[in-house]
């Protein structure tokens, strides 16, 4: 009777048991878990438990909410700025990110610093700087003056906020787009252009197809994160064209109505999760961040 030893080959890590890394990597998220559900979802659930106990067990909070103008208005407000945030920032963010990818790594690294610049300044302290910058006789109304266009109030209007708004959002569309331009291999334009098609026919047929994931990606991304704004409206709008996060924080500061706030809340939470969910599935997170890793690798 033989024996037979395996033996590793050179340099090879040796073996681990099986199970037990998997159940110590698995103990450390345990308190991370229980944070977040004693800071996130038991405060959900609460609010959620509220919205349909109070003042009467049902759903006549989230009736009230389709019956009641004032919120149907601010809500459409909320999606109508929120779009147009959106279309901004791919207007603005998608040449922007064509040339981060045709550009020298040098030049991109600069060009992904401008873009991340907004995440190195204060949140207060830029929209204070765009309240200098859309008042009254300030340098957009002065600018406005030159070319013949007198009393365009942007302080206090849902248009002041959107463009403050997109300011902000831009780099959330500009590093998906650049993540799904970075990937598409030039030479398929240079096929298309060899086969006979002109190089904006060959751009549009080919570059912009392929480029499509990163732009719903960017697109679902921001259009999120836009309906929840609060800081921006708070500052640069006014209670005439307030949003849902000013409305949530009213019923639930001012009115001390937490059962509609909780419904409110709910109803912009799932919207926001199937936007998410949207994002997750076309790869809106996972593009952004990796956008954000390459273009600081200089890529």
């Amino acid at each position: 009777m033989t024996t037979t030893t395996r033996t590793s080959p050179p340099g090879a890590a040796p073996r681990r048991p099986r199970g037990g890394r998997g159940r110590g990597a698995g103990a450390l998220v345990v308190p991370a878990l229980a944070l977040m559900g004693a800071a996130v979802l038991l405060p959900l659930f609460l609010s959620f438990l509220r919205s349909v106990t109070e003042p009467s067990p049902g759903l006549s909070n989230y009736a009230a909410l389709l019956t009641d103008g004032v919120t149907l208005t601010i809500f459409s407000r909320t999606v109508l700025v929120a779009a147009a945030v959106t279309l901004a920032t791919l207007v603005i963010g998608y040449p922007y990110a064509y040339l981060m990818t045709r550009v020298g790594g040098t030049a991109r690294l600069l060009m992904v610093a401008a873009v991340l610049v907004p995440f190195w300044t204060s949140m207060t302290a830029r929209n204070f700087a765009w309240l200098i910058l859309e008042q009254r006789e300030g340098p957009i109304d002065r600018a406005l003056q030159t070319i013949g266009i007198d009393g365009a109030v942007l302080l206090g209007s849902a248009w002041g906020v959107g463009l403050a708004m997109t300011q902000v959002m831009l780099p959330f569309m500009v590093l998906p787009l650049y993540s799904a331009m970075s990937g598409i291999d030039r030479k398929l334009l240079l096929a298309a252009q060899g086969l006979g098609s002109r190089p904006l026919t060959a751009f549009r047929r080919v570059f912009l197809p392929l480029s499509r994931g990163g732009m719903i990606s960017g697109g679902i991304l921001v259009f999120a994160l836009s309906s929840g704004f609060y800081v921006t409206p708070a500052i640069l709008g006014s209670p005439q064209q307030s949003m849902v996060a000013q409305l949530l924080a009213q019923r639930t500061n001012q009115l001390l109505d937490f059962a509609a706030a909780g419904a409110l809340g709910t109803v912009v939470l799932v919207f926001t999760l199937l936007l998410v969910s949207l994002a997750g599935r076309f790869g809106g997170s996972a593009t952004a961040l990796g956008g954000a890793v390459q273009a600081k690798g200089g890529r």
